[in-house]
């Protein structure tokens, strides 16, 4: 089963909702547990698209202090101990606040994906997530989660030069040939390049070799870190490249992976 719970404080673009609602039904699979947590503002702005995917509204305690995160965390880990519990949680929020919710659910062997809009995502939440999808349009050029990405300062002015009043006779340059210079090209990593090879996913994960099960969220971990995979790409589509190497457990919702050790 898959779980969608939104943040409605956080994704409350209903656009943004209905496009997460069918990046999820595509990519993962039919969300059966479907809730949202929010003010009344927020939750009565989504009511129409809630309405239309039969999401179960929760509305936050009107305190001092927002509560919605603390409610949503609370009925995802009691969801957690479920019998049957979901094997993938998705939660709709960009919220850093969420990263020890997700670490205790992936402890649990729960495959956990964010589903954030653009512009939203805290950068030090994405390696807590097996999978990150990003929706909605981004608001701001700057917003893209790119550490890489710098803007190239614009080139100072030059100081003019006096010019003196007696003008000397200029000196004769011998004339030179330019060598225009090599360009190049830059390096790519090896998750941009998509040149991700079997030998690779082995050797950032050695254990993988001796044939047992492994959590998707630990491999995954190791990928991220040998740049193998990058913060936004998906797992499942990496390993389906490799069908005769690698196998996804459950086919369906998977949340573990096992190398298919060669045939002696």
């Amino acid at each position: 089963m898959l779980a969608f719970v939104i943040d409605a404080d956080n994704l409350c673009a209903a656009a943004s909702v209905e496009e997460a609602f069918r990046l999820l039904e595509a990519e993962v699979g039919p969300v059966g547990w479907r809730r949202a947590y929010g003010s009344a503002e927020n939750l009565r702005h989504l009511s129409d698209v809630l309405k239309l995917h039969l999401v179960r509204p929760f509305l936050n305690m009107s305190l001092s202090k927002n509560t919605t995160d603390v409610a949503l965390a609370v009925d995802v880990m009691e969801l957690s101990y479920q019998s049957p519990c979901p094997a993938t949680i998705a939660i709709g929020s960009g919220d850093a606040d969420f990263v020890p919710l997700v670490v205790r659910l992936r402890e649990r062997g729960i495959r956990v994906i964010c589903v954030s809009e653009r512009g939203k995502m805290a950068a030090e939440a994405v390696d807590a997530y097996d999978d990150v999808m990003f929706v909605g349009e981004d608001a701001s050029p700057d917003a893209a989660l790119d550490d890489s990405a710098t803007s190239t300062p614009a080139p100072a002015p030059k100081a003019a030069v006096k010019k003196a009043s007696v003008k000397a006779a200029p000196a004769k340059k011998a004339a030179t040939k330019k060598v225009p210079a090599k360009k190049t090209a830059p390096v790519k990593s090896t998750a941009a390049s998509g040149q991700v090879k079997v030998q690779q996913i082995l050797s950032a994960v050695p254990s993988l070799k001796a044939g047992n099960e492994h959590s998707l969220g630990e491999v995954v971990k190791a990928l991220h870190d040998h740049k193998l995979l990058s913060k936004t790409g998906s797992s499942t589509k990496l390993f389906s490249k490799f069908p005769h190497h690698f196998e996804l457990m459950p086919s369906k919702q998977p949340n573990r992976v096992r190398y298919i050790l060669p045939p002696t």
